[in-house]
């Protein structure tokens, strides 16, 4: 193991640090760089992936795509589903910066309301839209005037150019469908509107992942702070109730490596990895870690539970006209509505493609096109809950990961999406798409009722690849919250956890800037109790 970037050998690592985060990603990225602007104390920050500073496919945002199922995604492959896609892989990140160096790079202030009911609904005192709005302005560098916004953070937010002409025409036909053009981040939830996003990404086109925008500036200018890629936490340490450490390989069958938090260990690899590595450690569900043949530290019930992601269709038309060649990231443009119009949150977005997306519809026998574009409606407050276990005791096997998609018993989930199908219909039979529009490919216009609709999502859904919610914090007497409002792992002492896995609710919205927001919040808190 060679701290920094690849092949560094200029620095000895040190087995004992004051602060230790697992996972460089999304908000793990944010917790070290935070924390070691302290010159005071060491930060040790583990990722088992590569470093992502000489990786062009990874840095450079509109090549996105090409990550997913590669050596740079763990590209988990979801359990049987009874109601849903179970062909469906869940891409989750395995570079520097994590899933905010493998997505699109869709930039959204959460609505403030998804925060505030984080702490008026399920107890996480002190996370409300006033502190998540300051930690917004703190983080970003937006391209948009005014106070409302930040600007001398280290995340660059810009606005996507409408230089795509067949988008543009999608957005005005979105307004003779209802749905006008509106401002995002704002500060205003946008209940009904549409535009081209803003993107966390820099001129040049390198995305402005929590690595890019954190760590590259500093690792060779702090000597406080070490970056381990390729390297891989075992388990979690402990001396009694005491978080005290890791245990790290630097490849599948390595020797471990002891290494030491004098302070704290912060877990931040993400949604799915996170659970994992708590009950590999002996936190959580107490009958299934018996059952894996883990010995129990801690019962904690709400490890592993509470999965929520944004459910996603989609359909797609056959392009009259040649599509550009050229994109930011080829997902360019969001669209909200209401369904149930007595909601103060959009319970429908779809996002439009300027590209083939065919990943599930091929396999089924549908139609496909190298000149295409698409809208995906996703559920944005799905009602459908998941898990995930342990596959053994084995570090090295990946986890069980159920997102039972479509599972609520009401059916909502289902309903918003069909809904959303039909939207993305109408607003392409407007006026401004019939020089656009050709073929419809799939579903196809003999898909037309709520059972067609249902059997042909069931088939074919994906996922805009957005677990959260698996490690939840809560009150402190809250059995089903593993976490208190402060991040801290319930039962145990030096352990916080920081990543998407502590939402109680997922975002409405694309949540990777409310990671970023979420990492810098702990480093407030872990900071406050040194």
């Amino acid at each position: 193991m060679t701290p920094n970037a690849p092949g560094s050998t200029e620095r000895q690592i040190p087995t004992e640090f004051d602060y230790i985060v697992v996972g460089a990603g999304s908000a793990g990225s944010v917790v070290a760089a935070r924390l070691s602007e302290n010159p005071d104390v060491t930060v040790a920050l583990i990722e088992a992936g590569p470093h992502d500073k000489t990786i062009p496919e990874i840095t450079t945002l509109n090549r996105w795509m090409e990550l997913l199922e590669s050596g740079y995604d763990w590209d988990y492959q979801i359990e049987p589903q009874e109601n849903g896609n179970s062909f469906m892989r869940m891409a989750r990140a395995k570079v520097l910066g994590g899933c905010s160096s493998h997505n699109s790079c869709i930039a959204f202030w959460a609505p403030a309301e998804d925060i505030d009911e984080w702490e008026e609904k399920f107890g996480a005192t002190g996370w409300n839209a006033e502190t998540a709005f300051r930690l917004y302005q703190k983080l970003e560098n937006n391209q948009d005037d005014g106070a409302h916004h930040g600007h001398d953070g280290p995340v660059r937010l810009r606005n996507v150019p409408a230089t795509d002409p067949c988008g543009v025409a999608v957005l005005d036909a979105a307004e003779q469908a209802g749905i006008p053009r509106a401002d995002f981040n704002t500060g205003k939830t946008v209940l009904s509107g549409a535009n081209f996003f803003q993107i966390n990404a820099r001129e040049d086109g390198t995305r402005a992942s929590s690595s890019v925008s954190y760590i590259h500036p500093i690792e060779d200018e702090r000597a406080n702070l070490y970056v381990l890629p390729e390297t891989q936490v075992k388990e979690l340490t402990f001396d009694g109730e005491t978080c005290t450490g890791v245990s790290v390989v630097d490849n599948a069958f390595g020797t471990a490596l002891a290494l030491t938090a004098r302070k704290e260990v912060v877990v931040s690899a993400g949604a799915i990895d996170t659970p994992k590595l708590l009950m590999l450690s002996g936190i959580g569900p107490a009958e299934h870690l018996r059952q894996v043949g883990v010995e129990v530290r801690v019962d904690s019930p709400g490890v592993g539970e509470n999965v929520q992601d944004h459910p996603e269709g989609v359909i797609q038309w056959e392009a009259k006209k040649p599509m550009v060649t050229e994109s930011t990231q080829w997902w360019e443009i969001g669209l909200f509505s209401q369904v149930d119009p007595d909601t103060d949150r959009p319970d429908l977005m779809m996002h439009y493609g300027s590209v083939n997306f065919d990943m599930h519809t091929f396999r089924q026998g549908y139609p496909t096109s190298d000149n295409a574009f698409c809208l995906t409606p996703n559920v944005t407050h799905a009602r459908s809950r998941g898990t995930v276990r342990l596959r053994s005791r084995d570090f090295r096997d990946k986890p069980m990961y159920d997102p039972r998609y479509f599972t609520d018993p009401e059916g909502y989930d289902m309903r918003i999406m069909t809904a959303g199908f039909r939207k993305a219909r109408e607003i392409v039979a407007q006026g401004p798409m019939a020089e656009w529009a050709g073929q419809e490919l799939f579903p196809g216009p003999d898909v037309q009722t709520d059972q067609e609709f249902a059997d042909y999502i069931r088939r074919t859904h994906n996922t805009v690849y957005h677990p959260a919610g698996s490690v939840r914090m809560g009150a402190d007497d809250d059995a089903l919250a593993p976490l208190d409002p402060q991040l801290r792992v319930k039962g145990v002492k030096g352990l916080r956890v920081a990543d998407a896995s502590v939402m109680p609710e997922l975002v409405t919205v694309n949540p990777n800037i409310t990671v970023f927001m979420i990492g810098e919040r702990a480093a407030e808190l872990i900071a406050a109790d040194a």
